[in-house]
């Protein structure tokens, strides 16, 4: 290891490392109080367990393979036309985002995606771009797909089933309102035909097929109610004991998120430090009241807002007291869900999808991601909260 090799590691964890600091110390002196943070460790443990069990699963058939046979599946089925080789990319990077998480989405999904424009000679940017706006716009829908969901649902106290049946109507608004934008801003790339593409090999086929039935078991049991970390927990321990039995060298630490749950674990500590000093009755004052329309499209121009300055997760925490009602807190989401494609900060699933594209030599000019972020936003957002006033009976 060279001299020093271990300073850009330390730096790396000097934001997450600073806000759990920051947490811990408001802890220690008094600003968090110990029944407040009591309550918020009973909401966000079960969290932070599902979201570690979802990355080492989703690492472990990313590593058995199973992302790479499904694209080479699209290719197959795409059957040489470069549209509908897209419409099947939309199909796989909407179900991964409902059922995996958008973090899925950004870091696995997108480089098989990718890597498969590439090589049929098809312009990247617009799968790249569909992979970006689908892991954001299509999480909304369970209660799995997004941490801000998850947090959401412990607060109701809503089933899956439940859940989804609060925001199905605006989640279908995020997934297609921005695919026919996709589509009339790329429709000239998305024309033509591209070769065929000779299929991956298969290291380990016990391994895949195996994966492959663990994940088949594991969609429904994340939502038929029980608690998500329960059937995460256990497909990844199956995993684990796979691949200690079948490939032992692909078990690492780093497959552990560790950053994200530093980060998130600080950021909880300390927006729960900011609630207990006043913040909600700050807000409350531009956050609005009630379940009328102006008032749900006003809750959610403030998430959307929020997520692209300082990032949705905070923005969501900070507004979630505001909430006040089912229907409030939906418009919450769509607003911290729908709304971070402006900046690249607004959603870590950008932030990870950006280092994928880095790593494949794909350029982002975020100018132009910005503006037409900005534009998918400003038309979905609005649609989106009207679809949800319009099917929770409010108006």
């Amino acid at each position: 290891m060279k001299r020093n090799s271990w300073l850009p590691a330390l730096r790396s964890y000097a934001v997450p490392g600073g806000m759990l600091l920051a947490g811990v110390l408001a802890l220690a002196v008094g600003l968090l109080p110990l029944p407040a943070f009591g309550e918020l460790a009973d909401r966000t443990v079960p969290v932070l367990a599902f979201v570690v069990a979802m990355s080492l699963v989703t690492e472990l058939v990313d590593d058995a393979g199973l992302f790479r046979a499904v694209t080479d599946r699209l290719a197959a089925w795409g059957r040489g036309r470069v549209l509908l080789l897209w419409l099947l990319v939309i199909g796989l990077s909407t179900v991964s985002t409902i059922f995996l998480s958008l973090d899925t989405t950004a870091v696995l999904v997108t480089p098989v995606v990718v890597l498969l424009a590439v090589h049929a000679r098809i312009p990247p940017l617009p799968f790249a771009l569909t992979t970006i706006w689908l892991a954001n716009t299509a999480s909304l829908l369970l209660p799995v797909s997004n941490l801000t969901n998850l947090l959401a649902q412990s607060r109701l106290g809503l089933s899956p089933a439940g859940f989804a049946g609060l925001v199905w109507a605006p989640s279908l608004v995020g997934i297609l309102l921005p695919l026919v934008l996709l589509w009339l801003a790329f429709r000239k790339d998305l024309r033509g035909g591209y070769g065929r593409q000779a299929p991956h090999g298969v290291r380990d086929k016990v391994l895949l097929y195996a994966s492959s039935g663990v994940m088949i078991l594991l969609l429904p049991a994340l939502v038929s109610g029980l608690p998500v970390y329960i059937p995460a927990g256990i497909a990844a321990v199956v995993l684990l004991g796979l691949f200690l039995w079948r490939r032992r060298s692909s078990l690492r630490w780093s497959m552990v998120p560790w950053r994200p749950l530093v980060l998130t674990v600080g950021l909880f500590m300390v927006v729960e430090t900011l609630h207990s000093n006043g913040l909600t009755r700050a807000l409350a004052g531009i956050a609005g009241s009630g379940d009328s329309l102006p008032a749900l499209l006003q809750l959610a121009g403030l998430g959307a807002g929020a997520a692209n300055v300082v990032n949705n997760l905070p923005a969501y925490l900070a507004l979630e007291p505001v909430g006040g009602s089912p229907v409030r807190l939906a418009a919450l989401l769509i607003g911290v869900n729908l709304g971070p494609l402006v900046t690249p900060w607004a959603s870590l699933a950008t932030l990870l999808w950006h280092e994928r594209l880095r790593a494949l030599n794909v350029e982002i000019r975020w100018g132009g991601f910005a503006l037409a972020g900005l534009a998918a936003v400003v038309l979905t957002l609005p649609l989106a909260v009207v679809a949800l006033w319009l099917t929770s009976g409010m108006h």
